[in-house]
């Protein structure tokens, strides 16, 4: 078995510095911290900035499979080589787009009842994932639990808000984790609806609900689910998305309060 050559990248590639078997582990000094006190470079004609920039886009037309070091380095017109001065792979660069999009999840600084921040945070998270659905399409553990500035500074806006309500660490955090679930399981619901009608070349919900009346009709005509054909013949809300997370959300913040009495 022939050994990794020295030098060579995560996944594979040779590294552009040819740093030896005995630098530091890359693995074991994080993106953040890299970035932070980046090597000299002769000419800084590339960011990382311009990288997750760049990387976005292409994810944004194209899916994020379409994200590769060879289509970046095309985007970008650089060697293939020249963003491993930055991101060591694949996971280095959705860590780093990750980061790029959540920059928008600003709030504004006269929110600061808890209730308000998460509600906001919340709003403001869904246009965003709206905006970049490829969020939700990362099938990396490591990716959808990315520790990122930004994102790190947004759970730090939410538990601040929470702080001094009497309520112990652990209780604050699981108000952030509930209500981030929630906001993570309602818009991916929604990005999948969007994406089922693309793939049935339908352009609103009465078309998507006609290509889907065949199946439909045979379960309800059954006889068994008489609760749900009354939704469907009565509801008056049944295009509006917008109402129906907040809704939700509204209700996952009456029942937080409510359980821990803030």
């Amino acid at each position: 078995m022939t050994g990794k050559k020295p030098g060579a990248a995560e996944d594979g590639q040779p590294s552009p510095s040819g740093a030896s078997t005995d630098s530091p582990n890359p693995a074991a000094v994080s993106l953040w911290e890299r970035l932070d006190r980046p090597a000299p470079a002769p000419r800084a004609t590339l960011t990382p900035q311009k990288i997750a920039a760049a990387a976005v886009r292409i994810a944004d037309t194209d899916g994020i499979d379409a994200v590769t070091m060879r289509r970046l380095a095309t985007e970008l017109n650089v060697a293939p080589m020249a963003a491993y001065r930055y991101v060591s792979g694949k996971a280095d660069l959705l860590d780093l787009m990750t980061d790029a999009v959540y920059a928008d999840l600003t709030l504004p600084d006269d929110v600061e009842n808890w209730r308000d921040v998460m509600r906001a945070g919340a709003l403001r998270s869904r246009e965003i994932v709206l905006r970049h659905p490829w969020l939700i399409q990362i099938s990396s553990p490591q990716s959808l639990h990315a520790l990122t500035p930004h994102r790190m500074a947004a759970a730090e806006r939410a538990l601040a808000s929470l702080d001094g309500l009497g309520l112990d660490v652990d209780a604050m955090m699981a108000v952030v984790g509930t209500v981030n679930s929630y906001v993570h399981g309602a818009v991916s619901a929604e990005c999948a609806q969007h994406l089922l009608m693309r793939e049935h070349g339908c352009d609103s919900n009465d078309d998507l609900r006609h290509a889907l009346a065949p199946q439909m009709r045979y379960l309800i005509g059954t006889g068994r689910y008489p609760t749900y054909h009354r939704y469907l013949l009565e509801a008056t809300r049944k295009d509006d998305p917008q109402w129906r997370f907040e809704t939700g959300l509204d209700s996952v913040l009456d029942g937080i309060a409510a359980r821990l009495g803030i």
